[in-house]
């Protein structure tokens, strides 16, 4: 049996409202508000909760390190952790809320996965992305490979790599950018990547907003994957969907099985990329089924604002889908509309399932953006690290954890707060205990909570 998990991440106790991210439209009005990460850890854990009453399988991936200290010791501030991040405050709190960003919990960004029923050697391979887009979060790579190296150890079963070269030719966003088709989770399937430009071709012509995602980085992991030309397609994202705010390819498409559902701002050529993928997808065994929301019904700035095609749409133990959507797409009426649309007509999709992730949304991080899906059969379940597969007793372990050490109340100018930087210390020292995780932490290396 081949199981879909769930992999969250878990929002950090620094969770705040940066700015940072161009292109990210709620990300930038929002920057400056007071944040709550612990209301936001626990709508996480509460969405973790509500998928595993759903009886699908869940788990968990823990934060980063922030503040990053390690980053800002290379710097050239000098000292203690204390010392380096106050005088790196009175330099610039621009700087420290870069090195403090709580980003890497949309773990859609954390690498793009590619199943063992797809690879040439039969392995699950992981590709962390560089992110080399945005400064905050082009930090995130190394962290996120040790992660996966601990959840993913057993190299029998598992491969993960490193990122590309973090520069402007292998700009990669991970699974956000990544979609797979199939007839079940368990059938070799057809990898479908979707870029923004072609850097060697300085095909750069957005004209708000940076296209983060290159056809280059793209290639570059199908190749490291193993994966084939029948089964892979390479797709541009349009410049209209791009300065609308989609960022990334999950903020207007996602798919799930045979399903595609994107609105139709998300390609240029609708028909084109219809006809090649139902070419590509007949020697796989299945029919593609294509859910498109259109632009004078559904218009794109309401596909931005709610987050719609930012939503999980997950195959249920009955074998029908649902979708997992953020409040905002249930308060959004031309939202809704095509919601009740999709479970009511001749699709796959039987139920629309609305949780509240205000915390994340205000920072632009839906459903979608806050896992990343990987497809195992049984034996690659049994070995991977069984403590980040969760339940509810792990859950309310987790509740309380976070009640302990998260603050409900967070501005950016706390950042450069050394009573904040001992707080998620002795947060994340306790959570690594709670997950058997050993020392993965640069401060735990170090010895280093002061």
């Amino acid at each position: 049996m081949t199981h879909e998990i769930n992999i969250d991440g878990l929002v950090g106790p620094t969770h705040n409202y940066g700015g940072m991210s161009v292109g990210n439209l709620a990300s930038k009005s929002n920057k400056g508000q007071i944040s709550n990460p612990q209301g936001a850890a626990l709508q996480g854990l509460g969405k973790m909760r509500k998928l595993i009453d759903l009886g699908l399988t869940q788990a968990v991936m823990p934060p980063q390190e922030r503040p990053f200290m390690a980053g800002l010791h290379k710097l050239g501030f000098t000292g203690s952790d204390v010392d380096v991040l106050q005088a790196a405050y009175k330099a610039s709190p621009v700087l420290v809320s870069n090195y403090a960003s709580a980003s890497c919990m949309w773990t859609a960004n954390a690498a793009t996965v590619s199943p063992s029923c797809d690879t040439a050697d039969g392995k699950v391979h992981f590709t962390p992305a560089n992110l080399s887009a945005m400064p905050h979060r082009s930090i995130e790579g190394p962290q996120a490979e040790t992660i996966l190296r601990k959840l993913f150890a057993d190299e029998s079963a598992f491969s993960v790599h490193e990122a590309l070269p973090a520069n402007t030719l292998f700009g990669d966003e991970g699974a956000a950018n990544h979609n797979r088709l199939c007839k079940t989770h368990a059938d070799k399937g057809l990898e479908v990547f979707v870029y923004g430009r072609e850097a060697l071709n300085n095909s750069e012509n957005v004209a708000k907003f940076p296209a983060r995602q290159t056809l280059e980085a793209s290639q570059a992991v199908a190749r490291f994957h193993g994966l084939n030309d029948a089964t892979t397609l390479f797709v541009r994202q349009s410049n209209r969907a791009i300065d609308a705010g989609a960022f990334h390819n999950d903020v207007v498409c996602v798919a799930n099985g045979p399903v595609l559902l994107f609105h139709e701002a998300a390609f240029d050529d609708l028909i084109a990329l219809q006809d090649i993928i139902r070419r590509k997808a007949e020697p796989l065994g299945f029919d593609p089924v294509f859910v498109t929301a259109m632009n004078k019904d559904f218009p794109i700035e309401d596909a931005i604002q709610s987050y719609f095609f930012n939503s999980q749409l997950i195959t249920l133990p009955n074998g029908k889908m649902a979708l997992i959507l953020p409040a905002d797409a249930q308060e959004n009426a031309a939202s809704k509309s095509f919601a009740d649309a999709c479970v009511a007509g001749d699709t796959p999709i039987e139920q629309a399932i609305y949780m509240d992730l205000r915390q994340s949304m205000r920072n632009g991080g839906g459903p979608a953006c806050l896992r990343l899906r990987v497809q195992l059969t049984d034996d690659e379940l049994a070995k991977m690290h069984q403590p980040a597969i969760m339940s509810h007793s792990k859950i309310d372990r987790l509740e309380t954890w976070v009640k302990t050490h998260y603050r409900e109340a967070l501005a950016p100018a706390d950042l450069g707060d050394p009573k904040l930087l001992n707080e998620t210390r002795a947060a994340l020292d306790e959570l690594t205990q709670i997950m058997d995780l050993g020392s993965i932490y640069e401060f735990q290396k170090a010895g280093a909570y002061s």
